[in-house]
């Protein structure tokens, strides 16, 4: 007892640093989160995790939480490895109150569906993950918000034949996709080899090895290669080092397009004067002039919390995907208690919130966030939305937005994704959901 009596403070005080008691209590809806700080990935995992916190933080400190509901937290670092966020799901799933996982890593989310399924409890997958969750008929507790892989690799392929003209003078051009040596770089290998077929398009995919800051060989591949476009499907280091290793090689960079783990600062300043005209897919805009990050500055930053610890990535692409995902969580919080109470709900309502997070245009400004982000139509069928996406070009300080959304091509795209979904459920012995089937609810 006088041992408890002498750490409790010590324990209270590290309870506090997350944001909010690790448990939550009647009042309180809990998201565990499995953060990345440090390791060869932590400039992606500092600014989304740091965004989504911030976001929190303003609800709590505004409006006093979303009805009366207190947000709270607890952060397990992962260094982005997949045993690692095991680790961390199984040491933090005990935690009550819990609304969504949101671990930001498609290794790790693969790792948990099964476990999140059986807990009723969302996971989160904006802008990655396995692309067949999509579909809500089978993974109703999935939710790749914005875009999944395949219509991020169909948005890409429609902006390239948009600068050439149009999709039938994709004939005869050639694209290298230079992708990362992970599940997650290598889960669009296959759309990109069909895409190729559909316009005619000559296509190489080269990988690059974890963690991607030897890259020699690859662009002398390219060299050889001579491609008209490279599309980097890169992850942290990689991403400056073949910036800068193209310019090396005297490949243009106006004719590399990134992905949308291509397309932050970090992946441009490190490369220097080899990143100018260097263009990205993104789903959110950067910059802070918009409302909600002006609230996030008077409201979290200027009372000294903020969760970044270099104000300068306020509004950065990964700080503002953050709080992106922050506003998408809260919002299908804030549905699912207006049908079943201003309360701490259970993962199965959220789940129920997320299928019915259908944010308008008018309720994106309302939320101070126009022009951050698209508006957003989730379904039970489709938890994704609509896939639209844009795309910025670096001049060297800052980012540009150089097209009008681009949507993906769903007649193609639909019925892979469901043949894949299909597969999945007669493997695992998974009944097909239908409408009827979304509102059986497990409640309190």
């Amino acid at each position: 007892m006088s041992f408890f009596k002498r750490i409790a403070p010590a324990l209270l005080a590290a309870t506090i640093l997350t944001g909010g008691f690790t448990t939550a209590q009647a009042d309180e809806q809990h998201f565990p989160l499995q953060s990345y700080r440090v390791g060869p990935y932590a400039a992606g995992g500092t600014g989304f995790f740091g965004g989504f916190i911030d976001y929190l933080n303003l609800i709590n400190t505004r409006d006093g939480g979303v009805n009366g509901v207190k947000l709270t937290w607890s952060e397990g670092e992962t260094e982005y490895e997949v045993e690692k966020g095991v680790e961390v799901y199984q040491r933090l799933k005990s935690n009550p109150g819990i609304a969504a996982w949101n671990p930001l890593s498609v290794g790790i989310a693969y790792a948990m569906i099964d476990g999140i399924t059986a807990d009723k409890v969302p996971l989160i997958t904006i802008n990655h993950g396995r692309t067949d969750t999509t579909d809500g008929r089978v993974f109703p507790y999935v939710f790749p918000l914005l875009l999944n892989p395949y219509s991020e690799t169909s948005g890409i392929v429609n902006y390239i034949a948009s600068k050439e003209g149009g999709p039938d003078a994709l004939k005869g051009k050639k694209i290298v996709v230079l992708y990362h040596g992970s599940p997650y770089g290598k889960e669009t290998i296959p759309i990109y080899d069909l895409l190729a077929q559909k316009y005619g398009f000559e296509l190489t995919q080269i990988e690059v090895p974890h963690p991607g800051n030897e890259q020699g060989a690859q662009w002398l591949q390219i060299r050889r290669e001579r491609p008209d476009y490279v599309v980097l499907r890169g992850w942290g280091v990689m991403n400056p080092v073949a910036l800068t290793t193209a310019q090396r090689n005297g490949f243009p960079v106006d004719h590399i397009i990134g992905n949308v783990w291509s397309n932050s600062e970090e992946d441009v300043t490190p490369a220097g004067d080899a990143a100018i005209g260097y263009t990205a897919i993104t789903t959110q805009a950067s910059g802070k002039e918009y409302p909600v990050l002006q609230e996030i500055i008077k409201t979290v930053y200027d009372a000294g919390q903020g969760n970044l610890s270099d104000p300068q990535r306020i509004g950065s692409v990964y700080h503002n995907l953050g709080i992106v995902n922050g506003i998408l969580n809260v919002e299908a919080v804030r549905i699912a208690q207006e049908k079943f109470g201003h309360r701490t709900l259970t993962g199965d309502e959220v789940r129920w919130g997320f299928e019915h997070l259908q944010l308008s245009p008018e309720r994106v400004k309302e939320l101070g966030a126009e022009n951050l982000f698209h508006s957003i139509n989730v379904t039970w069928q489709n938890h994704e939305g609509e896939g639209y996406v844009t795309f910025q070009q670096w001049d060297g300080k800052k980012w540009n937005v150089v097209s009008d959304w681009i949507a993906p091509d769903w007649s193609l795209l639909r019925p892979i994704i469901e043949k894949s979904s299909e597969a999945y459920a007669a493997e695992k012995g998974i009944t097909i959901r239908t409408q009827a089937d979304v509102d059986e609810v497990v409640g309190q």
